[in-house]
């Protein structure tokens, strides 16, 4: 079993940055995702990263302005959010995917997730 928890969420002014954290229990060698989910719209894929770290991938929405990194030391994965818009406004979910796999966008394909942090931008 595993277990996630997400921190750093809060509220910031548009174009400020925050930094999210994503702490996973017991396991170093996952693929990590982040998704998003912001009121009365599906949950949507953010960016994830492979278990070494050599590989990342983004969403458009969010592509050049926020990066995912990892530290397999302290098994925490991390999301910078930079340049904040409105619409960045979201609970934000980090996600594993246990074993040396693949990056995947879909949210079906990972197996733990945690209990959310939200993100709130203001105009």
């Amino acid at each position: 079993q595993v277990q996630v928890v997400e921190s750093g969420g809060g509220l910031v002014q548009a174009g400020g940055s925050l930094r999210l954290s994503c702490a996973a229990s017991g396991r170093a060698l996952t693929v990590t995702g982040w998704f998003r989910q912001a009121p009365g719209k599906e949950r949507e894929f953010v960016a994830a990263i492979s278990w070494s770290g050599g590989t990342t991938y983004y969403a458009d929405s969010v592509k050049g302005r926020f990066t995912i990194s990892r530290d397999n030391a302290k098994n925490t994965v991390y999301l910078q959010l930079n340049s904040l818009k409105p619409e960045d406004t979201a609970v934000y979910y980090c996600a594993v995917r246990p074993g040396l796999k693949a990056i995947r966008t879909q949210g079906t394909d990972y197996d733990y997730w945690g209990q959310g942090t939200q993100v709130t931008v203001s105009s």
